[in-house]
């Protein structure tokens, strides 16, 4: 039966009222095209097994209560060397020959909790040929100059690989909405390219990428599962989440035979420890993918992760790029008309183009100042109200405003999405950004991309599927675009608190008001006058250098670790009224240090004329902490580097060091493109991540590489070749 996504309209699935998506999380059955047993650690006696393990693996007899030694010796021997290993998430591989008839099976070990080894059994596959081809598919992903081309050469590169009728690349944005956006297919299959789904096509599950496998197999949703005896290995059921053969929902079964899918495969893409998107493989026939095959789609997935976190990360620094441009063209509109605004105006595009918006408008002042499409003054008045009375944030996103607030439903065509940022602590000074609805048509239901778990849609009784036009709804902010609007509002507020500062030394009648927002500022400023007396510090500055510490410009050298260079920088501003731009250690109050950024400047009223000195001081602490982390990852990627040794894999050795040299340079551009300047806390946990990708990937090509060896008679006397070497 083939059905269309236009004729899917209602479908109802008896029986699932009432049952809880987190049992269907740890069905206690397997699929049949395999086997599984569990073993208590501490002895390696079998304490349970899937009923059709006998068959498989050709024993007479009960498995549980036997040693696992009676399956044969080669699995203990190959083992026993692991067992201090974690094996969680990434779990054990080996190829060991079982039974009486020592038949040659696939063996993946992970270790749950509670004291037990799962150990599943899988056919042994066909040879894989492991040719240059494997290093041209990296080189291309490698090399991939966006994240649309990427996933073209992805969808077709896996469709070529694993013959499924139809392979999809479906991306997650950040409200959990996805579409598919690369599709490789059978000319007679139709296309599924562009169709956008719901936050609920992708189980809760599926986004906790540590809590499964990165590969999931379906192989015919017509088979019968088959149950595990006893049900509890121990004193509760056994906990499967990642295990490779767990059988699926029969929701999810459903749902793919209205498709007319009988197998999937489907590969999570996670970047930055996030859920990113998901590959999905559909056939219409049922399809074994045997495991070499499946690592090799692990191993191109986990490089595909890393490349895609290359390329965000570049976009994210051509947008600081865009930042640093209005900034410096800000400054020198205050030196040219002293009005920074106009900059702004000027480049108007730039500022809209940056975020993807179609208008802004500036409050600042209490005045307004409006660029591109923006509602009536009224309407905005009401939204810089509605800004107020939100939590304290830097950063303010909705992608439907109408949603927050139902009194604007009106705005939508303008006003649907809005982002904005607070330009000082205080109420009533933001620059906005706005976005349109935009009408999307949602699939509800029969997602093509519904991961093989699929449990969490059994919580709803009657499930609704087709088409359904959302409205109300603007496109989401990203997260790279939430960033780029924080470095913006930042480095406009650094502008107008500068503007602020030589207003209040040329203003004197203005003081009390200018003080009053200078006070508030996040950013730690100091005003002097002539003699370095104080004029202002704000309550931001006192928490840098402790209450009452910076009293003068004469008291700084004392509270720093280098005071004879400050001094010198001091005199040099006083006397000859050169900028003081330099990094300083401070002493805190507790003894320890603190590194800053600090930028000293005259302030003249007139050539030759210095009516003080204002300085502002930036906490490095966060910038040196994404430093340290990006230099740890390149003096391991230095020692693995050193170290690597090709395994003893025959004649794949130097194929090994070629692909092992292409991953690490993938790895270091990746590095290298993490922009610093654009959420900093996130910088050391994507490294980490980079880091962490190399690991596995590096370990999946070495496994990959020991079979290929096994294939060419690398194996031991009497054995199935040896399991992969763990680092």
């Amino acid at each position: 039966m083939s059905v269309s996504f236009s004729a899917l309209t209602r479908f109802t699935i008896a029986g699932s009222e009432g049952r809880d998506p987190e049992s269907l999380h740890s069905i206690q059955a397997i699929q049949p095209h395999g086997a599984l047993i569990t073993v208590r650690e501490s002895d390696l006696e079998i304490l349970q097994a899937s009923t059709n393990a006998r068959r498989m693996l050709g024993v007479d007899g009960p498995l549980p209560g036997r040693a696992l030694s009676w399956l044969g010796a080669d699995l203990v021997r190959r083992l026993r060397p692991h067992l201090s290993a974690p094996l969680n998430p990434v779990p054990l591989a080996l190829r060991c020959r079982l039974g009486p008839a020592a038949t040659e099976f696939d063996v993946v070990v992970h270790r749950p909790n509670g004291g037990l080894l799962v150990v599943e059994f899988e056919p042994a596959g066909p040879p894989l040929a492991f040719s240059g081809r494997v290093e041209e598919v990296l080189q291309r992903i490698i090399s991939a100059p966006s994240v649309a081309a990427l996933g073209d050469e992805l969808v077709g590169v896996l469709k070529r690989l694993t013959g499924y009728d139809r392979v999809m690349l479906y991306r997650l944005d950040e409200a959990g909405h996805g579409e598919v956006c690369a599709e490789a297919r059978e000319p007679t299959l139709p296309p599924y390219l562009g169709q956008c789904y719901p936050e609920a096509c992708v189980p809760r599950m599926a986004r906790q990428p540590g809590r499964r496998p990165r590969v999931r197999l379906l192989v015919d949703v017509d088979s019968v599962p088959v149950p595990l005896q006893p049900v509890q290995p121990l004193d509760a059921p056994l906990d499967m989440s990642l295990c490779t053969l767990r059988s699926v929902s029969p929701l999810h079964i459903q749902i793919l035979k209205m498709m007319d899918v009988r197998a999937t495969l489907v590969v999570s893409l996670v970047v930055g420890g996030r859920l990113w998107g998901l590959i999905a493989c559909h056939h219409r026939s049922p399809r074994f993918v045997h495991y070499e095959i499946r690592a090799l789609c692990e191993l191109l997935a986990e490089t595909v992760s890393t490349r895609i976190a290359a390329l965000e990360s570049f976009v994210q620094e051509q947008a600081e790029l865009v930042v640093r441009r209005l900034e410096q063209g800000m400054i020198e509109a205050i030196s040219r008309t002293g009005d920074w605004r106009s900059a702004l105006v000027e480049d108007g595009e730039v500022l809209l183009s940056a975020l993807g918006a179609s208008g802004a408008v500036l409050f600042c002042d209490g005045e307004l100042q409006t660029l591109g499409q923006v509602p009536e003054q009224g309407a905005l008045l009401r939204i810089r109200a509605w800004l107020d009375r939100q939590p304290r944030a830097a950063v303010i996103t909705t992608s439907s405003l109408m949603r927050e607030d139902a009194r604007f439903a009106a705005l939508k065509e303008t006003a649907s999405g809005v982002l904005a940022v607070a330009l000082s602590s205080g109420c009533g000074e933001y620059l906005v950004w706005f976005r349109p609805e935009r009408v999307r048509t949602l699939i509800f239901g029969a997602s093509p991309l519904l991961c093989a778990d699929g449990a969490e849609l059994s919580r709803v009784p009657t499930l609704a599927c087709g088409p359904r036009e959302v409205r109300g709804r603007a496109l989401p902010w990203s997260s790279g675009q939430t960033a780029t609007a924080r470095l913006l509002g930042e480095s406009v507020a650094d502008v107008l608190q500068q503007f602020r500062s030589v207003r209040l030394l040329i203003a004197q009648a203005q003081l009390a008001e200018a003080q009053a927002r200078v006070r508030i500022s996040d950013q730690p400023m100091l005003i002097t006058d002539p003699e370095g007396r104080l004029v202002l510090a704000t309550a931001s500055l006192e928490r840098l250098f402790g209450e009452g510490r910076l009293g003068s410009l004469d008291a700084l050298p004392a509270l720093v670790l280098d005071p004879e260079s400050v001094q010198v920088a001091l005199n040099a501003l006083r006397e000859a009224y050169q900028p003081w731009h330099a990094e300083i250690q401070v002493r805190g109050v507790d003894g320890g240090e603190t590194p800053v950024l600090v930028r000293g400047d005259p302030v003249f009223s007139a050539p030759g004329r210095v009516l003080g000195f204002m300085f502002l001081f930036t906490d490095l602490t966060g910038l040196k902490a994404a430093e340290d982390a990006r230099q740890r990852f390149h003096a391991g990627i230095a020692a693995r580097q050193r170290h690597a040794e090709a395994p003893s894999c025959g004649g794949h050795g130097e194929r090994y060091r070629e692909l092992f040299a292409a991953i690490i340079g993938n790895a270091r551009v990746a590095a290298l493109e993490l922009a610093d300047g654009v959420d900093l806390e996130r910088v050391p946990a994507m490294v980490e991540g980079v880091e962490h990708s190399v690991s596995h990937t590096t370990t999946l090509l070495e496994r990959l590489l020991w079979y290929a060896a096994q294939r060419q008679g690398a194996e031991e006397p009497g054995g199935g070749g040896e399991g992969v070497r763990r680092h």
